[in-house]
């Protein structure tokens, strides 16, 4: 039987037009499309120079206010309090009536020693009156040495009896005057912290407290290179102490350095300062936190950039730099104490750099291109406003 063949060519002919067309069309999806967008253009970031000007660096410190004086009022003769004669937290004089103890047990003891001291004197009266008579029957022998002896030692412990009666007066009136508390200082009394009604025991119960104002001291602990940098500034007779407070901005207060300790602690490696600080206003209260500069060497030429430009990797100190190439480069630093807002170059930079103060963060490695923009005149003037660096 003849078998009839189909004509097999054509359909060869037919694949390879249709895989023809199958590759032309992936071509044409690997062609851009017309109206794409570019490639995205290197992100922005601002710049400043490095500034190099003559700096007085300072040593920077947290302390607290302490006062010159305070004292813990305690009563000096036992009794229930009868009155409490101040407001808390009232300024005081020195001398003011501060609380009254009952006084009427100290005024009996007082009357009694009083008719005591009488008693006295009148016996040592009858004494001299006897020792006088004695001497005259002495002088004709009418008695003998032996009554003569005893009338005179009758005459002088008579007179020793005075003499302790009046010392029972005495003490007696003093605690009749102690049952009237008084503040010894001038300045500003705390809370009282027994009311009319309550036992006080002699010496024991804490009545109150008393704090002096004006001036206040200022203790902190200063590191062993800044003391040894303040010696050199003390034998130049520059001690001046710049102060601020928790919510002041720079160190609007000046006062002067008036003592430090005759050791450094091997432990902590710090010595303890004391600053004195006028106080008129009474801004400052014992306990508040402060802020202390203290200078630390003259002027000198330096190398400073923004504190904010500074990065950290690990226990290394870098800044991106940005050159005419328009790539930022990392720069490995060494920077020495804050200026304000700035902070001094020891080493690293030649000073001529331009160094990214703002959008470290769109910088994802070093050398990659980026738009360098220069801080605007504003912005470097807001940079120059002092920030409380944190030690």
């Amino acid at each position: 039987m003849v078998q009839r063949n189909r004509p097999r060519p054509a359909v060869r002919g037919a694949g390879a037009l249709a895989a023809a067309a199958a590759l032309a069309a992936l071509l044409a999806g690997c062609q851009p499309a017309a109206g794409t967008a570019p490639a995205a253009s290197p992100p922005e970031v601002t710049v400043s120079p490095v500034l190099a000007r003559s700096v007085r660096p300072w040593d920077e410190f947290n302390g607290r206010i302490v006062a010159v004086h305070s004292v813990e009022v305690r009563p000096r003769v036992s009794g229930a309090i009868e009155r409490v004669a101040f407001v808390d937290g009232q300024e005081v004089r020195r001398g003011d009536l501060l609380f009254v103890i009952d006084p009427r047990p100290y005024r009996a003891a007082l009357a009694s020693a009083q008719a005591g001291l009488e008693r006295a004197r009148a016996a040592a009266s009858l004494a001299q009156l006897q020792a006088q008579r004695a001497q005259t029957l002495a002088a004709g022998q009418a008695i003998s040495q032996e009554e003569h002896d005893t009338r005179s030692a009758g005459l002088a412990q008579s007179r020793a009896d005075v003499r302790a009666a009046e010392a029972a007066v005495a003490q007696a009136r003093l605690a009749l005057e102690f049952t009237e508390v008084r503040s010894p200082i001038a300045g500003r009394a705390g809370r009282a912290l027994l009311t009319a009604g309550n036992l006080a025991q002699a010496d024991q119960s804490l009545l109150a407290t008393v704090v002096s104002q004006d001036p206040v001291q200022v203790h902190f602990d200063a590191d062993e290179q800044s003391y040894l940098r303040y010696l050199c500034a003390a034998r130049r007779g520059e001690r001046a102490v710049q102060v601020g407070l928790a919510d002041e901005a720079g160190f609007p207060h000046t006062g002067r350095l008036d003592f430090m300790d005759n050791r450094v602690d091997p432990a902590t490696g710090t010595i303890r300062a004391r600053a004195v600080l006028a106080n008129p206003a009474h801004r400052f209260t014992p306990g508040l936190f402060a802020r202390v500069r203290l200078e630390g060497g003259g002027e000198a030429e330096a190398m400073l950039v923004d504190e904010q430009a500074v990065l950290t990797d690990q226990d290394r100190k870098y800044v991106y730099v940005v050159g005419d190439d328009g790539k930022a480069v990392r720069k490995d630093v060494t920077l020495g104490r804050r200026v304000g807002a700035l902070r001094v170059v020891q080493s690293g930079l030649d000073g001529r750099e331009r160094v990214v103060v703002d959008g470290m963060q769109k910088i994802f490695y070093p050398g990659m291109p980026v738009q360098a923009r220069e801080r605007s005149p504003q912005e470097k003037e807001d940079a120059r406003v002092v920030r409380a660096p944190a030690r």
